[in-house]
């Protein structure tokens, strides 16, 4: 779901045998793509208009019928710029979710720019060094550089094709000033990361976005690269599209051979992000491929079915980054887990979802002490929530670090946060958490978890070995204060010894 349009992409997964053992490769079966151009409906207070939700539920209501014999787990729909910055986001998204008949998943400006790089270098030209990557979309561009199919340095700036045509071009009046001012605005953009990137070096560079394949198209089509054999976006075929449509004085009035109807509109705004990257970066020529976004989350997909969840990785990398006591982690993680596998399946939810949030969680429940011991959930939160985490959704991160939040201290501190807030998971880790205090390896007995959802009586029902709990005066002592502080909330949190 991007700024400017919104695509659809299925694909079918073959699996070959190669030297070094089976290896997946996903072939394109079906596509579709509407132009919503969503940027577009951004009011200036940063609210999505009425129309341009519209455009896009009218969308994602035509996908939804595409994909109706699709489970949960073949499917993901993720969300980009616009969406990482409209207020009304998640009014939208209620609505959104409900045309689709899939969650739908808001990611980070650099998770964005992980998935491009993945897609992208399942279908650029072979390339034994770095790749640059270069994805302007319509409210954001993506810079990656990369070797094989690991990203190493993503970023994503501000800038894009529709909000860069809205802003330098409203009307649709090109001339020689406007074009200037929206090239040097973009360069300006751009200049944070030059000497990162240059430091870095490539050998080979990229475009991945609609905007970068419909500039090569218009200057192939055109003839305006030197060689009419020369593929790819080169710096000459840039000026003289750009000649092109100062000469044209509007958009309306562009006469080009295989310029779309849709991409009228936000071509000048995308031309010149495009020509400040050249400048800026210094780059000749870039080739451009078809693989963007749609394939990376596909491939990143194929990855977590094939138990190589990017998010399993990000996770051990924050415990090695903030010193995380490995043991303990493990601790609360398997009794927490334990507990949760008691409950039943809820609908419209995989289990094995839940339990490796909940795992992630528990793994992750200590980071916050790398800056103070004194209210270190608080900070394990704000790290969870405001940290890149590679792998990890918007609202993959808001729901970790609701149960890093909460899984300690006062349960008043969690309003606010229902939409990402699952009882059952917090309730589970929360009685790990207590049961794992001592932080030695002790025997746990036999526990029993439940549910209870009357309405006079909503909260957990917990069964534990009488003798065992009177061996443990401590763990006895704070379930007593974990049921008051359930109490205070509202639910009820009954401990029964057998």
């Amino acid at each position: 779901m991007g700024s400017n349009s919104f695509r659809l992409m299925i694909g079918r997964v073959d699996v070959t045998q190669t030297p070094s053992g089976p290896a997946s490769q996903i072939f394109q079966v079906d596509a579709l793509r509407e132009p919503v151009r969503l940027a577009a409906g951004l009011t200036a207070d940063k609210y999505l208009d009425q129309p341009a939700r519209r455009r896009g539920i009218d969308a994602l209501r035509r996908f939804g019928d595409r994909l109706r014999e699709f489970s949960p787990e073949q499917v993901r729909a993720v969300a980009t710029n616009t969406l990482r910055v409209a207020k009304n986001a998640a009014e939208f998204l209620i609505e959104a979710e409900n045309a689709l008949g899939f969650p739908i998943e808001v990611i980070a400006g650099r998770e964005e720019a992980r998935l491009i790089y993945l897609g992208a270098s399942h279908d650029a030209p072979a390339c034994s060094g770095n790749r640059l990557v270069v994805d302007i979309g319509g409210g954001s561009t993506e810079f990656i550089i990369g070797s094989g199919f690991n990203a190493k340095l993503m970023e994503s700036l501000y800038i894009g094709c529709v909000s860069h045509s809205r802003q330098f071009f409203p009307s649709g009046n090109v001339d020689d000033y406007a074009m200037k001012q929206a090239e040097l605005a973009a360069r300006r953009e751009i200049q944070v990361l030059v000497r990162q990137y240059r430091s870095a070096g490539w050998e080979q560079a990229v475009g991945s976005s609609g905007t970068a394949r419909a500039l090569a198209e218009l200057i192939e089509l055109n003839g305006m690269n030197d060689s009419a054999h020369e593929h790819g976006i080169t710096r000459e075929g840039l000026e003289r599209l750009k000649r092109a449509l100062v000469k044209a004085e509007n958009t309306n009035r562009v006469r080009l051979i295989g310029l779309k109807a849709d991409r009228i509109p936000v071509l000048p705004g995308g031309l010149s992000i495009m020509l400040a990257v050249f400048a800026e970066l210094d780059i000749d020529r870039m080739d451009v491929t078809d693989g963007a976004l749609r394939l990376g989350v596909l491939y990143d997909l194929l990855g977590r079915s094939h138990h190589e969840d990017m998010r399993t990785i990000t996770v051990d990398q924050f415990m090695r980054r903030y010193g995380v006591d490995r043991a303990q982690a493990a601790r609360v993680r398997d009794t927490a887990q334990r507990l949760l596998r008691q409950f039943p399946e809820p609908a419209n939810e995989r289990r094995d979802d839940n339990l490796a949030l909940l795992g992630w969680a528990a793994s992750l429940h200590e980071i916050g002490m790398s800056i103070a011991h004194s209210s270190y959930h608080k900070h394990s939160a704000y790290i969870a929530t405001h940290a890149d985490m590679p792998g990890f959704s918007r609202t993959d991160q808001a729901r970790l670090a609701t149960l890093l939040l909460g899984h300690a201290g006062k349960l008043g501190k969690l309003s606010g946060r229902g939409r990402f807030l699952d009882w059952r998971m917090l309730f589970c880790l929360r009685l790990a958490f207590v049961l794992c205090r001592r932080r030695t390896d002790m025997s746990l007995p036999d526990i029993e978890v439940s549910q209870r959802a009357e309405a006079l009586e909503e909260g957990f029902e917990v069964r534990l070995p009488k003798a065992w709990v009177e061996a443990n005066p401590l763990i006895e002592y704070s379930l007593a204060k974990e049921a008051d502080e359930w109490e205070r909330i509202g639910m009820r949190y009954k401990v029964v010894y057998v």
